[in-house]
C-alpha cells in the first residue's frame, strides 16, 4: 500500500470509529432500516451545534427516505481530510464550509457541480431564487458548485447615545463618519486614546475598497485589480487614521480589544462610537441591554447603518461571505444531500423551515422568499437592528472574495497588506503596497496548475 493510500485508510478508519462511537452514545443518530444515510460534515460547535442538530432532526422527521448523520469536523486541514476521503473512495455526502475554498476544491475535481446533483430545471430556478450575493458565493466558471445557506454581511454599528451627546446623526457619507471619528474620540492627558470614534480594521479593506467603488478582480480577463485607483483611495483613507494617531497607539488599542473578556463586542465596552461588524452582534447588543434593564441602569441605545460611501462610491456596498454546502465527488447519496440542502436553505418550498432555522441561528436568509415568510418577519419585528443586515444582503453591491482558485491566498494577502499599511513603520504609499500585492497574487494565480485530484 502506498503512503498516500495508507494515510487515507487511517483517516477513514478514525472517522468510522468516531461515527460508531457516536452511534452508541446517541440512538437518534442510528440510521433507521429502509433509509439512505447522508453523512454530513460541518464546522459548528457550542450553541450553534445544537441548532444544527435541531435542523438535522427536523429534516429526518420530515420524510422517510433519507437520514442525515451530522459529524462535527474541525476546520483545520479540512481540505486534507476531504481529499483523503475522496481518494479512499469514501467521501462524506455533504460538507458545510465558510472559507473561500469552492473554486480550489472544484478545480481539483473534488466537488460535484449542482447541475450534476439536481435537474437542470431546478438549478435554473435556484439561480433565480437566490439573492445576488448568495449566487456569487456558489458560482465558479459559470456553474453552481455550492449552495449558500446563510449570509454574513458587515455594516456599521454605532452607539446612538454617544452620537446624541454630541448632537451628531448616524453617518450617510464618509465625510460624516470622519466627523464622528474626530469629535467623539477621547484622548487622555497623557495623549493615550481612551475611545476611538472610529478606527478602520485592516481586515476590512475588502469592504471599504468595494464601498469606494473598486473591484479586486476582473473576471473576464482573469486579472487581479487590487491596485484599482478606488481601492488605493480606500487604503489611503484607512491609513489616514494611523497618521493622525500614530501606528503604535492604533496597534496598542486594537490589542486592547483582544483583552476584553471572552469575545466581547468592543462597542459595548464604549471603546468605540462606531464599529464595522456582522449581524451576529445584534444578539450581543440585545443581551447587554437586557442586563442594563435588569440592573435598573439607563439603557444604551445602538443603531446600524450601511457603510457610508465617499462621493462617487457605491451605496449599500461591502464585503459578504457566508456558509455554504458542497457535495464531494463520489458522494454515495447525492440525492439525499440535495434534499437536505434544499430543506436547510429553504429552496423548493421549504421557506418556512429555513425561516425557522435562520431565526434560531441569527443567520441571514439567502432568498427574499425566506425573508418574506411570516416566521422571519416576526423575528425582524423583534430585532429591528437585524433588519438592516437583511436589506443589505439583497444589494448587488455586496461582493464576496472572488470565487477563483487561490482565493484563500488572495484574501490573506490583501489583509496582510492592509495590516502592514496600518501598523508597520515606515510604510510605503498605499499605491505601492497594493501594486506589490497585486503582482504577488497574480503571479500565484498564473502559476497554479489545475490538476484534478480525482477524475469524474
Amino acid at each position: 500500500m502506498s503512503r498516500g493510500n495508507a494515510l487515507a485508510a487511517l483517516a477513514l478508519t478514525v472517522v468510522s470509529l468516531g461515527l460508531l462511537f457516536w452511534d452508541r452514545l446517541d440512538a437518534r443518530r442510528r440510521t433507521p432500516a429502509g433509509r439512505q444515510e447522508v453523512i454530513f460534515w460541518h464546522f459548528w460547535g457550542g450553541a450553534d451545534r445544537v441548532i444544527v442538530e435541531d435542523v438535522v432532526d427536523r429534516f429526518n422527521r420530515s420524510q422517510d427516505r433519507h437520514f442525515v448523520r451530522p459529524v462535527a469536523m474541525p476546520g483545520n486541514n479540512l481540505d486534507l481530510k476531504l481529499f483523503l476521503a475522496v481518494s479512499g473512495g469514501e467521501p462524506p455526502d455533504l460538507i458545510n464550509q465558510d472559507d473561500p475554498i469552492t473554486a480550489d476544491w472544484a478545480s481539483r475535481g473534488a466537488l460535484m457541480p449542482l447541475d450534476e446533483v439536481a435537474s437542470q430545471d431546478e438549478v435554473r430556478r435556484l439561480r433565480e431564487w437566490l439573492v445576488p450575493a448568495a449566487l456569487r458565493l456558489g458560482t465558479y466558471n459559470d456553474r453552481l458548485y455550492a449552495l449558500c445557506n446563510g449570509l454574513d454581511v458587515r455594516a456599521l454599528y454605532y452607539n446612538k447615545s454617544i452620537l446624541d451627546e454630541h448632537q451628531l446623526r448616524p453617518p450617510t457619507s464618509l465625510e460624516e463618519l470622519d466627523r464622528i471619528a474626530l469629535e467623539t474620540t477621547v484622548i487622555d492627558r497623557a495623549g493615550q486614546p481612551q475611545r476611538f470614534g472610529y478606527l478602520p480594521d485592516p481586515r476590512r479593506l475588502w469592504a471599504w475598497g468595494t464601498v469606494f467603488g473598486g473591484d479586486f478582480y476582473h473576471a473576464p480577463t482573469r486579472r487581479v485589480t487590487a491596485d484599482d485607483e478606488a481601492i488605493v483611495r480606500a487604503l489611503d483613507w484607512m491609513v489616514g487614521y494611523r497618521r493622525r494617531y500614530g501606528s503604535f497607539a492604533v496597534a496598542a488599542f486594537r490589542q486592547g480589544d483582544q483583552s476584553l473578556p471572552g469575545k466581547s463586542f468592543p462597542l459595548l465596552a464604549r471603546r468605540y462610537t462606531a464599529v464595522m461588524d456582522g449581524q451576529w452582534r445584534v444578539r450581543d447588543i440585545m443581551a447587554a441591554q437586557a442586563e442594563q434593564r435588569r440592573r435598573g441602569d439607563q439603557v444604551t441605545q445602538y443603531g446600524v447603518c450601511p457603510l457610508p460611501p465617499p462621493a462617487g462610491g457605491r451605496p449599500q456596498a461591502g464585503w459578504v461571505n457566508g456558509n455554504f454546502f458542497v457535495v464531494p465527488r463520489g458522494a454515495p447519496n447525492q440525492a439525499g444531500a440535495w434534499e437536505f440542502m434544499k430543506f436547510w436553505s429553504g429552496f423548493g418550498g421549504h421557506e418556512g423551515e429555513a425561516a425557522r432555522t435562520c431565526r434560531a441561528g441569527g443567520w441571514i436568509p439567502v432568498s427574499t422568499r425566506v425573508v418574506a415568510h411570516p416566521e422571519f418577519q416576526e423575528f425582524l419585528a423583534e430585532q429591528p437592528l437585524f433588519e438592516q443586515f437583511v436589506q443589505l444582503s439583497a444589494s448587488p453591491n455586496q461582493v464576496p472574495t472572488p470565487v477563483i482558485p487561490g482565493a484563500p491566498f488572495f484574501q490573506r494577502t490583501i489583509n496582510e497588506t492592509a495590516a502592514r499599511a496600518m501598523y508597520v513603520e515606515p510604510v510605503p504609499p498605499a499605491s505601492a503596497l497594493l501594486k506589490e500585492a497585486t503582482r504577488a497574487v497574480q503571479a500565484q494565480l498564473d502559476t497554479r496548475q489545475e490538476s484534478h485530484f480525482v477524475t469524474p
